[in-house]
Order: structure tokens, then sequence, then C-alpha cells
């Protein structure tokens, strides 16, 4: 039975039991708690826990990524990343019963999977699970095993060692692949991990709530939550060893060892299995929009990348090639998820980008990883530090878990809670901090249990009812509860209800004034946790006490706001409407007339695609077109096409801003009313902040009419020093650098005439050591341009020889290492010699085997003569 037809086999079996289909989700759940889908429940989380009540039954075949057991992945027959899980659901509706029915009768009757063949697994306590397997299915008891919790409960030793919530037992289902597999012992059974028996079905049976060490309490509510492994049923169906095996996998596994040339052996397999699942995982991601980065899930994508390419580096492989294999992941898998085939060449060109910039970088990685390795070696010592490790990660770009694999290979260990301190320490930094922010209540676990109503979309004024006063302290502290703020302090204010914007979704917040009978308070921040709307500021005057209050936003600056924020989602249409539908918003600051806009693409953009950005947002700001903004149930927001931000978490009630018929997105900010209201629009910059996603900055309103007559200033003060008229600039600087350019490549060829004439003296300071040519000199006020002609020149007079030059040069003193084709062949490389003695001779540089440029950190009289002595050691090893 093809995959294909085992998908719809199993959900019109359990559409027929009357369980409602629901698609696959996105990779990208709506849950900040988990990076990734991960299993078929995720979706329903809001039905599991009684906040959705309008299905009791559902069924899905669910597209899931996990890492956890990513070693494991091409080593086994049944370990993937990326793989499709097939469950059903019940939300209260039917129990333990029906879901064993359901179960043997699909894969008895609509597999017809030989019942002898078949075992499974309950936990220890669940009488319930094992009456019905024994007495209703009427399974021999010799093929129903009793496991503890850490095997069959979920989550797994919840009872014993938590977390606290609901859980359950659970009972699995296996395929026995013969006694002739495995440990082959005679006492064999599900209990034992020796590949024998199959698990292929888990069916959870969630009764329980954890309320502390072993006590579960009975839930009001029943759930069953299942999850079937689409791909091992599929290898039980065709009859294969390994899910490599089935038909929408082994013609990626033929074309990589195609690709690659290498003889199948058991090393080689579980390296290309490695890299199929790993390639398939990355392909999906991106197509749900997971670019690679060094952050989150997109820091995911990029390790299972660069995992899969250092495989293919291992079995002597070293091109990329991992984006071609793209179109044959679109079609194999195109009935169920057409969105790929779509995507294909966005896909197929951030996987390339991804691949070469981690090969650009990889020689020079593993030169410095064994450069580390060896001086371990000398101190025998086993691990390799936390600060190389984070080293090679921040300046190489090696992920962690290629470090290990190499570490492995020669018998070392790695610190890896080393590695993790330095990562939080870097997260730390590039972190904004402030004395007092949002954040110190959220992570402080403080609750508020006002409800602010934000009403700001309609007035920018209004009264209301002062609720809580926090008072900041010296100490950067603060004391909840405050009876009162006096003038000079800074604090927070929760009202009622407010006008004031919380800083969310990149746009920034209000400001403005908060007014009483005794005072006033200047308001430089709001935010939002829980359902409280905090005003953070300072009082300017008087004293401020619970009580009724007057609030007033800065309305010149909610309208700058607001043409900013009206204009990103003009860009966003305008990308994907010049760009492609790929592009997909990643992140915004939007602040005063001004924004920046992350937004996936694979490459920079030119400065004709930037033009026509611009010439298009303005073209719809000129349209003046309504922006109609409406509220929405989620499931109604997703039905009209609405673009949503997948790092934001969504209510079941939304807000939508619609703008003509090109854009119409989830978004809670304040807007305008018409397009024409924000002027005019600039692009500022363009540039990359991570591979595959790019970034805009542009200027609207005030600020871009400011920067246009700037710059029409500045251009007619230029053409007033040219003599030409404005539109003549281009052309008389043309003519300016035309000229200069003349000028410097004859000082250029006259110094060369110079240096070449000291050439021949130069060479008269050779050596020759152990049948090496060895040569050093020093210089004064040569450019590094003329250093590699000096250089150049050296080889062509000498023919062989091992050169090393240094000189002052606009205040640093730099090197070339240099070496002739000939010595490099015999290992007398250049980069390899600048790796070995950058520290003993304060290089700091990069280049190839016979050509390395860099500076000299610490420069000393001696420095010729540490080279030579250097080179003699480096000859020796």
């Amino acid at each position: 039975m093809l995959t294909n037809e085992l998908r719809k086999k199993y959900l019109e079996f359990f559409r027929k039991k009357n369980h409602k289909i629901f698609p696959s989700d996105s990779l990208i759940p709506d849950d900040p708690s988990v990076l990734f889908t991960s299993a078929g429940m995720n979706q329903f989380k809001a039905y599991f826990l009684g906040e959705k009540k309008d299905v009791k039954r559902a069924t899905s075949a669910q597209k899931c990524l996990r890492t956890g057991d990513i070693e494991e992945v091409g080593r086994t027959a049944y370990h993937h990343t990326f793989f499709e899980m097939l469950g059903n659901f019940s939300f209260g509706d039917y129990f333990k019963k029906e879901a064993i029915e359901f179960a043997w009768e699909f894969i008895t009757k609509e597999l017809n999977l030989k019942k002898e063949i078949l075992w499974v697994s309950v936990y220890n306590d669940d009488e319930e699970a094992y009456g019905i397997w024994k007495n209703q299915i009427q399974i021999d008891e010799k093929k129903i095993v009793r496991l503890g919790e850490d095997k069959n409960f979920w989550p797994a030793s919840a009872p014993s060692k938590g977390p606290d919530g609901p859980c359950g037992p659970c009972s699995e289902i296996f395929f026995d692949n013969g006694k002739h597999v495995g440990c082959q012992k005679p006492n064999c059974s599900p209990a034992c991990d020796c590949g024998r028996f199959v698990e292929f079905w888990n069916l959870v049976f969630t009764q329980f709530n954890r309320a502390g060490e072993n006590k579960l309490e009975p839930l009001p509510q029943k759930n069953i939550d299942t999850g079937m492994g689409l791909e091992r049923m599929a290898s039980i169906l065709q009859g294969k060893s390994s899910n490599f095996e089935i038909d929408i996998l082994q013609p990626a596994v033929n074309s990589v060892v195609e690709r690659l040339k290498v003889d199948l052996n058991p090393k080689t397999k579980s390296l290309i299995n490695a890299i199929v699942d790993h390639s398939r995982a990355a392909t999906f991601s991106i197509a749900d929009g997971v670019y690679p980065s060094n952050e989150d899930r997109g820091y995911v994508v990029r390790k299972i990348i660069r995992k899969a390419l250092y495989h293919a580096h291992t079995l002597g492989y070293k091109e990329i090639f991992l984006y071609t294999i793209v179109d044959l992941y679109a079609e194999l898998m195109q009935e169920p998820y057409p969105e790929v085939t779509a995507k294909k060449d966005v896909i197929s060109k951030v996987i390339r980008a991804e691949e070469e910039k981690f090969i650009s970088t990889l020689n020079d990685a593993k030169t410095q990883f064994f450069s580390i390795s060896e001086n371990l070696k000398k101190q025998k010592k086993d691990t390799i530090p936390a600060a190389d490790l984070f080293r090679l990660y921040d300046t190489y770009g090696l992920p962690l878990e290629l470090s290990r694999d190499m570490a492995k290979e020669i018998s070392l260990k790695v610190d890896e809670n080393g590695f993790g301190k330095f990562m939080l320490e870097q997260r730390e930094r590039s972190r904004k901090q402030s004395m007092f922010d949002e954040n110190i209540f959220k992570t402080e676990a403080v609750r508020f249990e006002e409800k602010s109503e934000f009403l700001g979309y309609s007035v920018n004024a209004l009264d209301a009812d002062i609720l809580q006063l926090v008072r900041v302290k010296e100490n950067s502290g603060y004391e909840l509860g405050s009876e009162k703020l006096e003038a000079g302090e800074e604090g927070v204010i929760v009202l009622n209800k407010t006008c004031f914007y919380a800083e969310s979704g990149g746009q920034l917040t209000d400001k403005g004034l908060i007014a009483t009978k005794s005072g006033e308070f200047l308001v430089e921040k709001v935010f939002k946790v829980q359902d409280a709307i905090l005003h953070k500021g300072k009082v300017i005057k008087g004293v401020i006490l619970k009580g009724k209050a007057h609030l007033v936003i800065d309305e010149k600056r909610r309208q700058s706001l607001k043409r900013a924020h009206t204009a990103t989602h003009l860009l966003q249409a305008a990308l994907r409407g010049i760009l492609g539908a790929h592009v997909a918003q990643q992140g915004s600051l939007v602040d005063e007339d001004r924004f920046r806009f992350d937004f996936t693409h694979f490459k920079a953009l030119s400065g004709e695609e930037i033009e026509r950005l611009e010439d298009c947002v303005n073209e719809y700001i000129l349209n003046a077109d309504k922006v109609i903004k409406e509220e929405l149930s989620y499931d109604e927001a997703k039905a009209t096409g609405a673009l949503a931000f997948f790092k934001d978490k969504y209510k079941d009630k939304v807000r939508v801003v619609s703008i003509g018929d090109y854009s119409k997105e989830f978004c809670g900010g304040t807007h305008l009313d018409v397009t024409s209201e924000i002027g005019v629009f600039f692009i500022v910059s363009e540039s990359s902040i991570s591979s595959g996603i790019r970034r805009i900055e542009a200027v609207v309103g005030e600020k871009a009419y400011t920067r246009i007559k700037s710059t029409q200033k500045a251009l007619i003060e230029a053409a007033a020093m040219l003599k030409c008229q404005t539109q003549e600039v281009p052309a008389a600087i043309k003519q300016l650098q035309d000229e200069v350019r003349a000028l410097n490549e004859e000082v250029k060829q006259s110094n060369k005439e110079k240096i070449s004439s000291k050439i021949d003296d130069i060479v008269k300071a050779k050596k020759e050591i152990s049948g090496f040519v060895f040569l050093t000199h020093s210089f004064k006020n040569i450019e590094p341009s003329d250093l590699v002609f000096i250089s150049d020149g050296i080889k062509k007079r000498l023919g062989s020889v091992f050169v090393f030059l240094v000189s002052e040069s606009s205040g640093k003193n730099i090197f070339i290492c240099s070496t002739t084709d000939d010595y490099a062949k015999k290992k007398a490389e250049a980069n390899k010699f600048v790796s070995f003695f950058k520290e003993e001779l304060s290089l700091k540089g990069g280049g190839k085997p016979t050509l390395v440029q860099g500076v000299v950190a610490g420069f000393s009289e001696d420095l010729l003569l540490k080279v030579e002595n250097c080179f003699v050691k480096f000859l020796q090893k």
C-alpha cells in the first residue's frame, strides 16, 4: 500500500466514525511553549483544555518535527526529525473501549494485518485497558505486556516525576518482525529494545490531573489522543525493513547515493539516511516560513542543514547539493502538500544560500578545530573548553552538534554546559536592558488581578479609574499596592480602561498624560501583563492617588505611529507582489514616521527592485485606499486569507486590517483611515540580518519629507561645486572618478617599478631549512596590494620558496605569508602555518594554502626570528 493511500484510508475510516477531518497544521504552532509542532495533538490543545467545545471527535495527518532524537536519525530504521503523525482524538466523548476498538478494526480490517503478528502493551496499573484487550478484542494474554510509567504513561514518568497537570496511561500496538530478528531470545517481548518489535500506534488515555508526587486526581473531561507514525506503518505494509525504503523516501535515498557516488555499507547508509531526513525536514520547515538563522526555530533549521552537509563532507563530497533534492520532495509529497511545489524554487534558493555560507567557513572551522584538539592532546586533556566551542560557533558558524561529532571521532568530549552559559550570556548582551520594564513583572511571576479595557482605537482621551499604583524603588525594585506616587517618583499606574496603546506587534507605545485632581503623571511606556495594561512613567506635578483620572495621549506621536504602521502593511503587499508570495514578515519595529521590517528572502534586493518597491508603495498612498479594520473570529479571519505573523499568539477574536484588494493582515495595531495620510514613503536601507532574512528600514510622513529636502539640498550643493546642472551631477562625478583612477594607476605603476628593483637585493637573504627555501623581510609604509606584488615577484624569481613579509601600513602592522604550489603540496601550507602559530606570533588573518594576509597584533623587533623558529617547528610537524 502506497503512503498516500494509507493516509487517505486512515482519515476516511475515522470520518466514517464521525470524526471531523482537520488539515495538517503548520510546523509553527500557535503555542509559544514549543518551537515546532511535535505531535498531532498540538493543534487541538484548546479542545483538550475545554476552551473550545464545537468538536467532540477529530482526526488529522499532521506534519511534525522533533530533534530530541536527532543523534539516532539514520542509525536506526525508524527515527526521523520530520515525520507525519496520523491521529484520532476525542474531547470528552468516547474513551478507552472505543479507542481500542477503532484501532484494532482499522489495522485488522482496513489494513488486513494478521493479529498473530500484533502485540500490545498497557500501563502496569491500567486494569481497564488490559481487560478490553483481553476480553473484548480477545488478544492472547501472552501478547499483552505490562510496562511501567517510563514506557506507558504520558508524559513519561509523570506520576512520580511530573509535571503536574493533565496526564494518563497509554497503550501501544506493536508489529512483530519475527523470532529471527533482534536478540532472538525465547522470552523477547515489546519490553525488549532489540528491534524485533516495532511500536507503530500509541493510544493515550488522558484521565488524570497530577497534583503532586504520585497523586493522581480524576479529570472531569477524559480525552483520547492517539498517534500512528505514517512512515512506520507504511514500512510495515510495504514489507520494508526501514522507513527509508518506503515509496516517499527511497527515491531521495537513491538520488543522494547517485550524487555522492558512495558504496553502501552500514556506516555510509546511516549517514545517507540522515542526509535524506534532514534535507526533507529543512524543506518542509522553510515551506512553513522558518528560515535558517541563529535564533530559536531558525537555529534548528540551520543546524539540520549543516549537519546533513557535514555528513556528506564526511563521505568525501565537498560540494553543495542539498538544494537539488527539493524538487524531488515536492514531487513525492505533491498530493498531500502542494504548497511545497508552489514554493520549491524559493526553498531551493534558501537551502543553497545556507549551504554556500557553511561551505565557505567549514574548512577554516575544521582547521581551527584540529588546532584546538592538537593543543589539548599535548596538554593531555580530553575535553574541548566551552570558550573554544563558542568561538567555533560564533566566528565560524560551526554548530555545537558538529563540534561534538568531530570530537567524538577523535575520542574527545565537549563542555556542553559551559557552551550553554556562553550562549545565554550572548543573548543577554544582545537583549536591550532596562532598569524597569514589563519583564520584571513577567519573570517574577507577579499576578495582576485588574482588567483594563483598551478603547484607543476610537478615542484619544477619556476618563478612567486608577485601580492600582506601583512605586519604583531606588534599588530598581518595586512596591505593589502603593497608596500614592509623589512628585519626581517613577511608577506604574493600572486603570480600568485606557486610550494608551500598549507596545505590541512591533508598534511602540503611546505616550501622554494622566491627570488627577491632585497631580499629573507623564506616561513614557505602556505594556500589558496578563489582562492589565500598565502605564509606566513619572509624576511631574503634585501627587497621584487612586480614584478618577483623565487620560490624554500624544496625538502627534500616535498619528506618526499610525503612518509608519500602515506603511508596513503596504510594504509587505508590495514585497509579495514584486518578489513573490514566499515573502513573510519575520519581525518589525514601528516608530514615529520610521520603521524597520524583517522578511524572508534569499538574496539582497537589487537597486531596481528597491525602486519598484518605493514606486509601488507610493502608488498605494496616492490611491487614497480605505484602511478597513474589523474584528472576526480566528477561524473566520484565517478563511479570508489574512496574513498572520507566526511569532504572535492569537485569541479567538482577532482584528483584521484590510487595504484595497492587495493587503489583508491580522493586526492589533493602530492604523490610518486612508493610505494618503501616509504622505510619502522612502526606503533608507536594505540589508541582511541572517541567512534568508532581509531587513528594510524606511521613513514616511515628516521624516520622509525632511530626508527628501536634505537630499535635494545636497544635490544642489554638489552641482554648484561641480559647476554643472543637478541632472548632470552623476556624469560629472564619473568623469572625476575616471581621472582619479587614471592618476592612481600611474602612481601604482611607478611604485611597482621601484619595488621590482629591490627584489634582487631582498632574495639574497633567503635561507634553506630542511630542504625548503625560506625568506623573511620587513618593510615600512608598503600597502597590502604591494606586499602581495613583492611576494609574487619573489616566488617568480626563486621558483620554490616559503615567504613571510611584514610592513607598517596605515597605522597597522600587516603581513603576507605565501608559498609556491609545490611547497603547498608538500604540506608546507601558508594557512596551516598561520593557524598553528597565530598565538605565538600574534597573527590575525586568513586565506588559502598558498596565500594568507592579515595583521600582526603585537609587533616586535625579533618577529622575523620568531617566524623562522616557528617554520622549523612547522616542518617537524
